[in-house]
């Protein structure tokens, strides 16, 4: 991990390479770590555990690190599985271990694990201070960042914030590996409906001198990296384009809606906009999202199917609509062949989301695109530059 962490804090999670798909929904090709961290001092304590898969791998790596130490406290930022799911065994391991946590955490540990921790836990609200010696923990509660226990905490001596799930990233922790495209693709689904939750917490951040961030996923940040990863997440977290430029997302059946949709984004690229085509069918839709967010502007390409438009862009919608996207310029291209529907349905998603510009021409082709059509895509090319 980083160079920049105190020599009194360790780190002590694992990676998990084996993993397909991270709650169940999102690809990981290239894994996800569960961070742990462990507070040497005249008291020591851990901070957060790690997902079930990896239980005994995690307690070995705590073995080692306490060097035949007991932990006196546990601080559990999140109830997440992933974070919390070897509380109880940590528990058992050590019986005079406190459980350190706000008012929302218990209940929840109780019903995860079905077992009444009373008699070993210390319940700590808004500016509470867990002291362990030289270092010093205060707690800020982050609520629907991204449940409603969260909370995060701050070591003063260190300067080191412990952001639970906040500038977490899929991948491995090494502080080289690329951070943007895996934390916003991360963000994006994961956090990214809670954005005035998280702006509430980066206020509460920007009032303490912070010089490293431990998340609960990926690399450990400071310096430049921390730089960049609050610049992000103060553009992510407001809902603003990251970058000027548009995502053509297509969803074809037999091939035509696909080659009208890369015409497009050429059409696009003509009027010198930075354009991004993605294969609804194939690539991860989760990758589609993010990109959504990314840009300015959006264009939608899709066959109509069963009276409706096909099912990979109604997934996106569907997506887009939950995590709040909100405020960008969208084109909209239908399929229909012989039953023209998805324009229709494409419309009646979008009208949900708030802030949106849904530009003209609003272009069906029949089948394969003519010239007619194409007329059309430059037209809606260049309304979408002029919009921009």
């Amino acid at each position: 991990m980083s160079l920049h962490l105190d020599p009194a804090i360790l780190p002590v999670g694992c990676f998990d390479n084996d993993i397909d798909l991270f709650e169940s929904q999102y690809a990981v090709p290239n894994g996800v770590s569960y961070n742990s961290y462990l507070i040497l001092d005249e008291k020591t304590a851990v901070l957060d555990t790690v997902d079930p898969r990896k239980t005994q791998e995690w307690l070995a790596n705590l073995d080692e690190a306490l060097a035949g130490r007991a932990p006196d406290y546990l601080v559990i930022h999140h109830m997440e599985p992933d974070h919390a799911g070897s509380v109880a065994a940590l528990a058992d391991r050590f019986p005079g271990l406190t459980l350190v946590g706000n008012t929302k955490t218990f209940p929840m540990l109780s019903a995860f694990t079905g077992r009444s921790f009373e008699g070993r836990t210390l319940t700590v609200k808004e500016g509470d201070v867990l002291e362990l010696g030289a270092h010093k923990l205060s707690f800020l509660m982050a609520p629907m960042v991204h449940w409603p226990e969260v909370m995060v905490s701050y070591e003063s001596a260190s300067k080191t914030l412990f952001s639970a799930d906040g500038f977490g990233r899929f991948g491995d922790t090494a502080p080289d590996s690329p951070w943007v495209d895996e934390a916003r693709r991360y963000y994006i689904n994961i956090v990214g409906k809670y954005g005035a939750q998280v702006q509430a917490l980066l206020k509460k951040a920007a009032a303490l001198d912070i010089q490293t961030v431990c998340p609960l996923h990926g690399p450990i940040l400071s310096g430049e990296a921390l730089a960049l990863a609050l610049e992000k997440y103060g553009v992510w977290s407001s809902y603003a384009p990251e970058e000027k430029g548009v995502l053509v997302a297509y969803a074809s059946i037999h091939g035509n809606t696909a080659r009208a949709a890369l015409e497009l984004a050429d059409m696009l690229r003509a009027q010198g906009l930075a354009a991004e085509a993605i294969d609804l069918t194939r690539r991860d839709w989760a990758e589609a999202v993010a990109g959504a967010f990314r840009y300015s502007g959006l264009v939608l390409a899709a066959a109509s199917y069963d009276a409706g438009v096909f099912p990979p862009m109604a997934q996106l919608l569907a997506r887009l609509k939950s995590k709040g996207f909100k405020d960008r310029v969208v084109g909209l291209m239908e399929n229909g062949s012989w039953g023209p529907t998805a324009l229709r349905a494409m419309l009646c998603e979008l009208e949900g989301m708030k802030g949106l510009t849904i530009l003209e021409p609003r272009i069906s082709i029949k089948a394969a695109a003519t010239n007619a059509d194409r007329e059309n895509m430059r037209a809606l090319a260049r309304a979408m530059a002029e919009a921009l």
